[in-house]
């Protein structure tokens, strides 16, 4: 047996290499069967777009007892003729009653009239509560475009600094391809994250934002987790090991740690999330169920497509020259 062969085996014997580039096709489908329903989805679910970005109406009641977000919710659309979100606030300083608001968006006015028919509606639904509108605010849509706008930039400034950053850091294993597929993967990834909102029926509002950032981040972090682990065996290997088997050599080594990592943070958000069905909070679920299936989609594409991505490009890449 020769030198290399013995290195090799000795630096792999605790290791259980996995062909992952040989069921790299099995990969690439299951990502276009992601990315194909989440664009679906659009289309058959229909998108709903919150008030922040497309303006509408705020009015916020005071209550008393005990009042239900759902049953609020329903007595509103039956009144206004559209889909109302009801969220409610918290309990007033130095008194026994709350708050809850009322949003939604239309488009005829909130005149005085919809306002007493609504509170009507309300007081016949919870007589003891003492429900009273407090003020009503109309929103304009630009607020929420111009902070959308400035998502989008910011997200896409993000990304060209990642392809900087990746073909410096990674220039030894041919960076600028590296950081190219690793911002394929986040947009596949965020696909996903926005049809998981569009199928679960939540609105596209500041915590969709918020999720998309959360994974733009999440997700970078497990790929540079990886390919920093292919440069390190790069070095550690020798110099003939053929390119496949490096990144399938390195892809089982970190495995492990990129899953375990997922299902700590995973098993945290689905506690959130099971406290939140329970109490009813919307606003939490809106947060919490999409950030999962962003965060499971991460760790997927973080093992199996982008290395599988960037690795076909090096083999097709060495082919052509040959």
């Amino acid at each position: 047996m020769s030198k290399n062969n013995k290195s090799n085996n000795s630096y792999t014997a605790n290791v259980k290499v996995r062909d992952f580039y040989g069921t790299r096709k099995v990969f690439f489908i299951i990502s276009i069967v992601l990315v194909a329903v989440s664009i679906l989805s659009s289309f058959i679910f229909g998108v709903g777009i919150s008030i922040e970005f497309k303006g509408g109406t705020i009015a916020d009641y005071s209550y008393t007892g005990t009042v239900n977000e759902n049953d609020l919710a329903s007595a509103a659309k039956d009144v206004l003729g559209t889909n109302v979100r009801v969220q409610l606030g918290e309990t007033f300083t130095g008194d026994t009653s709350a708050s809850f608001t009322v949003s939604f968006s239309m488009d005829e006015p909130f005149t005085v009239e919809l306002q007493d028919e609504l509170m009507k509606t309300f007081t016949e639904k919870y007589p003891d509560s003492e429900i009273e509108l407090l003020q009503c605010n109309d929103v304009a849509a630009s607020a929420g475009k111009n902070f959308f706008g400035k998502c989008i930039v910011a997200a896409s400034f993000a990304a060209i600094v990642l392809i900087l950053y990746i073909a410096w850091r990674f220039k030894k294993i041919s960076g600028w391809s590296a950081g190219l597929f690793a911002v394929v993967t986040l947009l596949h990834d965020l696909t996903t994250v926005y049809g998981a909102f569009v199928i679960c029926g939540f609105e596209i509002d500041s915590n969709f934002m918020a999720v998309i950032l959360t994974i733009l981040g999440y997700s970078v972090n497990d790929t540079i987790v990886i390919y920093d682990r292919i440069r390190e065996n790069q070095q550690l290997m020798p110099q003939n090991t053929p390119l496949v088997e490096l990144v399938n050599t390195s892809l089982s080594q970190t495995m492990r740690r990129t899953i375990r990592t997922s299902i700590t943070t995973i098993t945290t958000m689905l506690i959130v999330t099971i406290l939140a069905a329970i109490k009813g909070v919307d606003s939490i679920l809106s947060f919490s169920i999409p950030l999962m299936i962003g965060m499971m989609v991460g760790c997927y594409s973080s093992l199996c497509f982008a290395p599988m991505l960037w690795t076909s490009w090096k083999t097709r890449k060495a082919e052509a020259k040959d």
